[in-house]
């Protein structure tokens, strides 16, 4: 393996964006780099953490996979038609990718949005014309699937609601692309992947692809340890809106809970030590990745990235040193 970047975006499996043309077919292929300075001291020499770095997607997230694939999926089946509007709730990642790949498609983009969601996000959102409804700040993202979920009941017609949670076109972009892509670029040697947990796709179609390789690769899920938390875009299984697509059993051999404030540190050693400007997500997959790899005599630990660190420079309280 090379720790270069790859910048050339090539999809792994052709069939996964069949029908795509112009910006959409640059998803994917995001490239994997080793962390080399973080890991130090109580990890084994003979262990390896990566991480594939998803803000090289061309809407700055891992969510563009999920959403060309939903979006493609509507279009292939006959029920994302021109004039409809794509409809669905976001914590921000995903519709800045609906928001994307519609404007590429031709459709207009409706989002339920918390109003908490950061300033960047919103902006981005607004500049690819999306109409945005805010919902209660106190309900989170599953707040916002409630209200997605009553419009698109009283407007079937209208709209051509994407369903994040239940679709499984969600995880099957993973297992046609970032799976195969980890494979490859290991040369088959992973030996553990750990992913983050929002609606679960991204973890759902990887483990399930690196399982049907290579049945002992070793899958950690990551949550927040608290519903009480601040790591965006993250779900607290045990108390949200449980994910339809989401089916650990037989998938996930591990599951551990970031804490807060030791992932939003990793975060500010990611831009300082790694020259990794990473969001705080990238803080708990870290977080979860250094756990697993202490546990390792040798081994190749490979977790996930999924937005840069520019989307969160608002918001001071992940960037300045506690005092």
């Amino acid at each position: 393996m090379k720790t270069a970047l790859k910048l050339q975006a090539t999809s792994t499996d052709d069939t996964w964006l069949a029908g795509c043309a112009g910006l959409v077919c640059r998803i994917g292929d995001t490239p994997l780099v080793r962390i080399v300075r973080i890991p130090q001291g109580d990890i084994s020499p003979d262990v390896q953490v990566w991480a594939k770095l998803e803000w090289f997607n061309p809407g700055g997230s891992v969510k563009d996979r999920a959403a060309a694939s939903i979006i493609l999926d509507g279009e292939r089946r006959g029920l994302l038609k021109p004039g409809k509007i794509i409809l669905d709730s976001s914590s921000g990642n995903t519709g800045i990718a609906y928001a994307m790949v519609g404007a590429a498609r031709g459709y207009k983009v409706k989002l339920c949005l918390p109003a908490n969601a950061n300033a960047e996000r919103k902006r981005i959102l607004k500049a690819y014309g999306v109409d945005i409804e805010l919902t209660d700040p106190l309900e989170g993202s599953d707040g916002a699937i409630r209200v997605a979920r009553r419009l698109a009941a009283e407007h079937p017609d209208l709209y051509y609601y994407c369903d994040q949670y239940s679709n499984e076109a969600n995880w099957k972009a993973h297992f046609h692309s970032t799976g195969p892509e980890i494979w490859r670029d290991t040369g088959g040697r992973v030996t553990h992947f750990v992913a983050t947990l929002g609606t679960s796709g991204t973890f759902m179609g990887t483990a399930r692809y690196l399982k049907a390789r290579n049945p002992a690769v070793h899958c950690t899920t990551v949550e927040p340890d608290s519903p009480f938390h601040g790591l965006e875009g993250l779900k607290h299984m045990e108390t949200a809106i449980t994910p339809a697509i989401y089916q650990p059993e037989g998938l996930a051999d591990q599951a551990l809970g970031a804490p807060t404030e030791e992932s939003l540190e990793l975060v500010r050693r990611l831009a300082r030590e790694e020259g990794l400007l990473a969001g705080p997500s990238a803080g708990a997959a870290l977080w979860a990745a250094l756990e697993v790899a202490r546990n390792l005599d040798r081994g190749l630990v490979v977790t996930m990235f999924p937005d840069g660190g520019t989307r969160y420079l608002s918001e001071s309280h992940i960037w300045e040193d506690p005092s």
